[in-house]
């Protein structure tokens, strides 16, 4: 359906469960991919090994010199950078705010929203210089509305929100079209063991995630921008 022949993919995150399958769509719609993540295992590495169009990038996304040393790496490879896909982060439910250590409010920050603003910030001065680009961020449906437990995670997804739309601001006449993605339950086995009394058919694919993803790098939204995208399925 999409074709990305001839164009560079980086997607971070890309061991996770929802990073794999976009890593998997991107390749299939024959793009060539940098995969950043903090760790690939053993099978991760060998079921990329054959492919000479694949490039895995071990970053820590909260460090600015692992990122920007990475990034540095991906362009002297593959000499342009066409996608960014900020898929990299995390969940994590806790105490009520004013019993929430500092370590778990900066945890959740970090993850979720400093991965994405050094990831940005290292590749869009790529992006200027070819005069276009598309990025995709995950934020989260609960960055919409606060939840209890939860208000480093939710406040970390808004953020992603908030940085989307003024990074689509700033480049809206540079040719770089910005977005994000607002998933509901995603299922995963990491979320199925967490709640196993769960109707996991209500939770969205991973595969419906990833081809939203897809269809806001392609040439079909190419008018797109800013936007937030609700991907809920029937979670």
């Amino acid at each position: 359906m999409y074709d990305f022949n001839g164009q560079v993919a980086v997607v971070t995150g890309a061991a996770g469960s929802l990073g794999r399958t976009v890593a998997k769509q991107f390749h299939s719609a024959g793009a060539k991919l940098a995969l950043v993540d903090i760790c690939f295992d053993r099978s991760q590495k060998a079921s990329w090994r054959h492919a000479q169009d694949v490039g895995l990038y071990e970053t820590d996304l909260t460090d600015v010199n692992q990122v920007n040393h990475s990034v540095t790496q991906i362009r002297n490879r593959f000499k342009r950078i066409d996608i960014l896909a900020n898929v990299a982060g995390g969940f994590r439910m806790g105490p009520p705010v004013h019993e929430t250590p500092v370590h778990d409010w900066d945890f959740m920050l970090n993850m979720n929203a400093k991965s994405v603003f050094l990831m940005c910030r290292a590749v869009i001065p790529h992006m200027l210089q070819r005069k276009t680009g598309r990025i995709v961020n995950v934020a989260a449906r609960a960055a919409v509305e606060g939840k209890a437990r939860m208000a480093p995670y939710c406040i970390s997804k808004a953020a992603v929100i908030t940085l989307t739309q003024s990074l689509a601001a700033e480049h809206k006449h540079n040719h770089i079209n910005v977005n994000c993605i607002l998933p509901g339950t995603i299922d995963t086995p990491q979320n199925r063991a967490a709640m196993p009394g769960s109707d996991f058919s209500n939770w969205v694919p991973t595969t419906e995630l990833a081809s939203e993803i897809l269809h806001l790098c392609s040439k079909q939204s190419s008018g797109v921008t800013g936007a937030a995208v609700p991907v809920y399925g029937r979670s």
